[in-house]
C-alpha cells in the first residue's frame, strides 16, 4: 500500500484512521519507533507498550518458560480442561496422588 502524507507546520504527520486502527495506534499516547536507514528511507514501526503490572510476562525468563510450555504442548504432553472446575479437580487429584 502506498500513500502520501502531508507534513504539517510543526513537523507532525497524521496517519490515516484505518492504518492507526489496524496497527493499534488509535489511542492517545500510542507510540511508533522511527528508524532512519543509511539509504535515506525513514521507517515507522508500531510499538505496543506494556503496562507496568504486566511487564513480568515479557521478561526473558518468563518468555523462555512460555516457549518450553508451547514445546511440551506441541509434543502432546499437555492437558486441556473443558472448564475451571475440571482443572481444579485435576489439581486436587495430583495433590492426593503426591501428597
Amino acid at each position: 500500500m502506498e500513500r502520501f502524507l502531508t507534513i504539517q507546520k510543526r513537523g507532525t504527520v497524521a496517519l490515516p484512521p484505518d492504518l492507526r486502527r489496524r496497527h493499534h495506534l488509535d489511542q492517545p499516547g500510542s507510540q511508533v519507533e522511527v528508524i532512519e536507514r543509511d539509504d535515506g528511507v525513514i521507517e515507522l514501526h508500531p510499538v505496543v507498550t506494556v503496562p507496568a503490572d504486566q511487564a513480568w510476562f515479557w521478561t526473558k525468563r518468563w518468555q523462555a518458560m512460555e516457549r518450553e510450555v508451547d514445546e511440551q504442548y506441541a509434543d502432546g504432553r499437555g492437558i486441556v480442561h473443558d472448564s475451571g472446575d475440571d482443572l481444579l479437580a485435576h489439581l486436587d487429584e495430583l495433590a492426593t496422588d503426591h501428597g
